[in-house]
């Protein structure tokens, strides 16, 4: 006896499939990593994240203008300073790079949303996402840092800044800096649920920000937890998110699922370093196929609930949606 139900008869041909798929990915999905350092003409590949550079302000704006091409609709900038010491001093100097990198891309590339990471590790000579007491990452002093760090990145023109460092009441502290300097409506995008994973290390190389002891499990999350994620997120909320997100998203695609389905607030997911890397080595060795392996990573993320996929694929990808 045939069977009455036959799923096959609309997965026929790529037309019917398409006018069925349930997840859909567009270039206004992504959001678009660039790294920024100091000097003129600097365009340095990062050996563990191959198409992805270190470039000078220069570089960064014709770097922005071909993400722009591609109708991906926002960069999110790291910093690289010339200068590191124990307080990250040049995160919130208002002539430090990411703060003329701002200022370069709003000039030239006005439609460009440009947000900003807010975090001291790429700043500090120590590598810690705050300020060192005793050998340990001190939170409550760290907050006027950061809140002095996105005053400065609003103040360059930034249309939204993305507290990293995983600090406890660091979004209200942002939130009150912010309106009181009259930028109140400059949004926050929270790394809320943001865990200590292994996947990290290629990015390390890229921001320079390899801590020069120990290690961040203090105050990035633990893998194991899965119910503490909708913990952070709530606080992040209460304090004034307007966006939140999971990091990283390939192994956490749980967790976006879980938090997009309890807050009634834009998910953003990031697709790590790591997890780039990976299928960049992969394909290098010829053992997958880069492209559909990127597409499939990415609908992923998509399909487990993320708005939005910060992601060093967004080029790429984008060159495939845009045909």
């Amino acid at each position: 006896m045939f069977p009455i139900h036959r799923p096959r008869r609309i997965r026929k041909n790529e037309i019917i499939r398409r006018m069925v798929r349930e997840t859909s990915l567009s270039p206004d999905d992504f959001i678009y990593p660039l790294f920024v350092t100091y000097g003129k003409n600097v365009r340095k590949e990062i050996k563990s994240m191959p198409g992805c550079f270190q470039e000078s302000v220069d570089r960064i704006v014709k770097h922005a203008k071909e993400v722009h091409s591609l109708g991906i609709p926002s960069v999110l900038l790291f910093g690289i300073p010339e200068h590191k010491d124990e307080i990250g001093s040049s995160a919130y100097d208002p002539h430090g790079v990411v703060q003329k990198a701002i200022r370069a891309i709003k000039d030239k590339i006005p439609g460009l949303y440009v947000i900003t990471d807010v975090c001291m590790c790429e700043y500090t000579s120590h590598g810690h996402c705050g300020i060192i007491e005793d050998g340990d990452v001190k939170n409550d002093p760290t907050l006027e840092l950061l809140a002095k760090e996105a005053v400065s990145h609003a103040k360059a023109g930034a249309d939204m800044v993305a507290p990293s460092d995983m600090m406890d009441g660091r979004v209200g502290a942002i939130r009150a800096a912010l309106d009181e300097e009259g930028f109140s409506e400059v949004p926050i995008m929270s790394y809320a649920a943001k865990y200590a994973s292994a996947f990290y290390g290629p990015f390390r190389e890229a921001a320079e920000s390899t801590p020069q002891f120990g290690d961040r499990r203090s105050y990035q999350m633990d893998p194991a937890n899965r119910r503490e994620a909708l913990k952070e997120v709530a606080l992040d909320i209460e304090e004034g998110a307007d966006i939140i997100m999971v990091k990283p998203a390939m192994t956490y695609l749980d967790v976006i699922s879980d938090v997009k389905d309890a807050f009634d607030v834009p998910v953003a997911a990031y697709n790590v370093s790591g997890e780039y890397s990976l299928i960049k080595a992969a394909s290098k060795l010829g053992w997958i196929d880069e492209s559909r392996a990127m597409m499939e990573v990415l609908t992923s993320i998509k399909r487990a609930g993320a708005d939005l996929i910060l992601t060093y694929f967004a080029k790429d990808a984008a060159k495939i949606l845009n045909k």
